[in-house]
């Protein structure tokens, strides 16, 4: 996108509060921004290639030794990695994040599970599936990780028959945090009907200010540089 036309869209790199490296078709990229949306906070957009090598040229590693997306820019130069730590980043002080400790506590409890129990499974098989051949030799990972990505879910329906919400009394950064994989993870051939409480928070997700979805670029302050 020109200058021109970022001007003309009234918003530009250089105005935006935040610039977001990262791919818009990935989970973990879409919770930062959710997350922006939802807290209206001006950002930039930049598109990385992950799969064609910007995440591992001189540039991005400086940025980002780990070679990952997605990575906050803050407008003192300063950068930030891992979607969970990013998000958390934005929403500290504002609506998203429990003000109480123990809520706190149990939001940083579902983030924690969402990587090392869920997203592992869940985003896995659905890159997977959507990403690779149909011949592909990970094909023969899908079994182990349907039956843990199950696991996962089952934990989740649990706790929403009785909880609307992962991160406390009201909707925050943990239901951002799970909602990513969770919405889409059919894409990764889990079968979610019998999850009728996830279905049903997803709907509640969905109902909040300033959602955004996963296949929307119609973002407020999009800028491809």
């Amino acid at each position: 996108m020109s200058d021109k036309q970022s001007t003309a869209r009234g918003f530009s790199r250089t105005a935006a509060h935040y610039t977001v490296y990262g791919m818009w078709n990935s989970g973990n990229c879409y919770k930062v921004r959710l997350a922006l949306e939802q807290l209206q906070l001006s950002y930039a957009w930049v598109e990385i290639n992950s799969a064609g090598g910007e995440t591992r040229n001189p540039e991005f590693l400086a940025k980002n030794p780990n070679g990952k997306v997605p990575l906050l820019e803050l407008p003192d130069g300063k950068y930030l990695s891992e979607s969970n730590a990013i998000t958390i980043y934005l929403a500290e002080g504002g609506r998203l994040w429990p003000t109480d400790r123990w809520q706190r506590a149990q939001a940083l409890q579902w983030m924690f599970f969402e990587q090392y129990s869920h997203e592992p499974y869940i985003a896995v098989a659905r890159f997977i599936m959507k990403y690779l051949p149909a011949d592909h030799p990970r094909r023969q990972e899908l079994p182990q990780l349907h039956a843990r990505g199950y696991q996962a879910l089952g934990v989740m329906e649990k706790h929403l028959q009785q909880h609307r919400f992962f991160s406390g009394a009201a909707y925050g950064v943990a239901d951002i945090s799970l909602f990513a994989y969770t919405h889409c993870a059919e894409e990764g051939g889990f079968d979610l009907s019998a999850y009728q409480a996830v279905r049903d928070w997803f709907e509640r997700v969905r109902a909040q200010p300033g959602f955004i979805a996963l296949s929307s670029q119609a973002t407020r302050f999009q800028v491809h540089a």
